[in-house]
């Protein structure tokens, strides 16, 4: 049976992005000398030197040395330990690889350092990785023609570590990362604007294709979901030594950020008073006439002519507006109803489409697939939930929207994976009238309804003691999440403040499980910690 290392003083590893960068120095030197386990404890000798750049014009090194006797990461005992040693009695810990683990050259971004922080992880017990794959990289220039080499390298790299590997495939870009759209698409869509969302005001939001375009040739003759199709398959027959045994989950991209929802706030609010709820975002050609079609089918064909005219801008309060207005507002209206009876349906439809197409691509293997949906908590408190309207889901005061998200996740045999685990209930009454425990709830609820599992995820770069705690909460006292999945390695993540506060975490799932003769007493862990971990900072 496999013991996760549990250390008082934990290692702090390189740097690997910031929101999205991934900036190691290249003057990276790694030492690893592995000796035979020869007894009950661990003794490794180990020397390693870390640098990166930091945003800041600081370099931070890190030496960290320890000694050990085993030639593997983890002990293996045939004795009277038991799996009651995993944490929570079944929740897998992940951490997501930085998002541009792979350059838009398709090449390891400083794999030196990316290897030693996956033995940092492996040290640590943690059960595998998350690797964003990019369509903007792995079909760059043509449709059709796939480059997966630096995946693939990555992959490896995870495989010989005994880690297991998550891919999530990105069918949008990054602005964080500076990962494009594949540049074929983005020359179609030059020339074709409307294929991308369209607020009331007619900006356009470019980071990935409107729904409205899934089943239309627009893509040199192909529609987007014939592409993602050939997508996936290509990955499918690229990676078969992998699947299966390394790469066990598939995370399919929904739309922004991989989210299944609109990109109803990518416009930052200019008022710092107050937080907004998003626009609509219905206002490309090709949802208008979708729109308008819809309401001369039900009869009211003014209905179509346009969204709401009384929604709010990014910049005003929900409240403030006559369409989310908590008492006498326009979506409590049979217009109101109407309209975003049609807009919620769109983006089930949309997500239901995706779904289908890894489901079916995948469904001879023994991978799990899965897709994200967001945890739009701002206003739950309010009548209208207004985030969650602009967003594409339909829950309000008197609706439950998260049925029909469930269902198409249950008919797909797909999980779902929850962002906002670390996000607390705010202790006071907060301006935005926000909810994550009681979000987090209700999804949680229809979930269990239908079927469906669910995978956690956290929000906030570097995460707080109490957030770790919240995490903790959802995932023992909670019991509906299976898997974990920390976002993401990088600067937060190995700060020398961030890390100490993870192995922590872990070490507490490990020990919550624990019968009282499994305890690690004080002189096995002592002998299984990395007793000098120092960090010195030098201006670069």
């Amino acid at each position: 049976m496999e013991i996760p290392v549990i250390r008082s003083s934990p290692v702090n590893l390189g740097r690997a992005i910031d929101a999205g960068f991934c900036n190691f120095s290249k003057n990276l030197n790694s030492k690893v000398s592995m000796v035979k386990n020869n007894s009950k404890t661990c003794n490794i000798v180990q020397s390693q030197s870390l640098k990166w750049e930091s945003k800041s014009a600081i370099r931070l090194t890190l030496k960290a040395s320890a000694t050990a006797q085993t030639e593997a990461a983890v002990i293996s005992e045939k004795g009277s330990r038991n799996s009651r040693t995993k944490p929570t009695d079944g929740v897998k810990l992940y951490v997501g690889l930085p998002l541009d683990a792979v350059s838009n050259c398709n090449t390891v971004n400083h794999a030196r350092a990316v290897s030693a922080g996956l033995k940092a992880l492996k040290l640590l017990g943690i059960d595998g990785v998350e690797l964003p794959v990019w369509w903007g990289i792995a079909e760059k220039e043509e449709s059709g023609k796939y480059d997966w080499t630096g995946y693939l390298v990555l992959a490896e790299m995870v495989q010989k570590l005994g880690l297991k590997l998550h891919v999530s495939l990105c069918f949008h870009a990054s602005k964080d990362a500076k990962i494009p759209l594949p540049n074929w698409v983005s020359r179609i869509c030059e020339s074709q604007p409307d294929v991308y969302f369209t607020d009331r005001s007619g900006q356009r939001f470019k980071d990935c294709l409107s729904l409205a375009v899934d089943d239309l040739p627009v893509l040199d003759g192909k529609t987007p979901i014939e592409v993602y199709t050939e997508f996936c398959t290509s990955f499918k027959v690229s990676f078969s030594p992998f699947i299966g045994s390394t790469i066990t989950g598939i995370s399919i991209g929904l739309g922004p950020d991989g989210e299944l929802r609109y990109p109803s706030c990518h416009h930052r609010s200019k008022n710092n008073s107050h937080r907004g709820a998003g626009e609509f975002q219905c206002y490309n050609k090709y949802m208008l006439e979708n729109l308008k079609q819809h309401a001369e089918s039900h009869g009211n064909p003014l209905w179509g002519l346009s969204g709401p005219h009384d929604a709010p801008r990014y910049d005003q309060s929900p409240m403030s507006s006559g369409f989310f207005s908590e008492h006498g507002g326009s979506w409590e209206t049979p217009y109101g109803d109407f309209f975003l009876s049609w807009y919620s349906s769109q983006l089930i439809s949309h997500g239901d489409r995706i779904l289908s197409v890894a489901a079916s691509t995948f469904e001879d293997t023994d991978i799990i697939v899965s897709g994200k949906v967001p945890l739009m908590h701002s206003w739950y408190k309010t009548r209208s939930h207004p985030s969650e309207l602009t967003a594409g889901f339909y829950n309000t005061t008197n609706r439950d929207g998260y049925e029909a998200i469930a269902e198409i996740f249950s008919r797909n045999s797909c999980k779902i994976v929850l962002p906002g685990m670390d996000l607390p209930e705010e202790d006071k009454i907060n301006e935005t009238r926000s909810s994550p425990e009681l979000l987090f709830a209700q999804i949680a609820s229809a979930c269990g309804k239908h079927g469906v599992q669910i995978s956690g995820e956290n929000s906030l770069v570097s995460v707080s003691p109490r957030g770790f705690e919240q995490i903790k909460k959802n995932l023992v006292d909670q019991n509906v999440v299976d898997l974990f999945t920390h976002q993401r390695m990088g600067a937060h993540f190995f700060s020398p403040e961030d890390f100490p506060l993870y192995t922590k975490f872990v070490r507490s799932l490990n020990q919550a499980n624990l019968h009282s003769d499994d305890l690690v007493t004080e002189e096995e862990e002592t002998a299984l910690s990395l007793p000098s971990a120092n960090l010195r900072m030098q201006a670069a």
